[in-house]
């Protein structure tokens, strides 16, 4: 405070500035937090954006807990088959050291059951996880169950593959199996937008 030359108080004239300053900055944080608000809800620079590199990354996420298996429904061992398919599947399993087999002549059924280096893969044999390389394609995200969701053109290729599955007995017993990590494949998924990110749903 200030007193003029009769003795009365008198503002400051930095006190002026910062009251006048005040509504002005005010209205700078409002535009500042809208423009946020708004750039959120759009995705942008964000993991909610939909873009190829949010897709894959919500697709590997996925695919690591989500194993490739030779038997999406598991047998239980031991498991009896007379089937010729099953057979040359499970025999070539025999000699990956993965099973044992024993043969029942009187019913013709070999019996198969896990070995101590088989129980690490049994009953599922899971072979490797998918680790999507590239997105070819999408569909514009439209809302479906509360989400925003598109259908996803993808390549893969399948990585951590366990030697067994590599072996050419197991590879002519599962050709599916063999074409999948042999290379770069295609396939689909729809994902979801979520807050978390592109996500495949449940």
């Amino acid at each position: 405070m200030i007193n003029d030359k009769n003795g009365t108080p008198m503002q400051s004239s930095s006190s002026n500035v910062s009251s006048a300053m005040k509504p002005s900055h005010r209205n700078a944080i409002t535009s500042t937090l809208s423009v946020a608000l708004l750039c959120f809800a759009a995705g942008c620079h964000s993991k909610t954006k939909a873009t190829p590199e949010n897709f894959i990354a919500g697709l590997n996420a996925n695919f690591l807990n989500h194993s490739e298996c030779l038997f999406p429904d598991p047998p239980r061992f031991p498991y009896g088959t007379s089937d010729k398919t099953e057979t040359k599947q499970f025999d070539s399993l025999v000699k990956a050291q993965l099973l044992t087999v024993a043969q029942e002549p009187a019913i013709k059924v070999s019996r198969y059951t896990v070995t101590t280096t088989g129980a690490r893969y049994a009953p599922r044999f899971c072979y490797g996880h998918r680790t999507v390389t590239a997105v070819d394609s999408f569909t514009p995200p439209a809302q479906a169950n509360g989400f925003p969701e598109t259908r996803v053109t993808y390549r893969y290729t399948v990585q951590d593959v366990p030697v067994w599955a590599k072996t050419p007995d197991v590879q002519a017993a599962f050709p599916k199996m063999a074409q999948a990590t042999s290379g770069e494949s295609t396939a689909q998924a729809t994902l979801a937008g979520t807050l978390a990110g592109w996500q495949v749903p449940e």
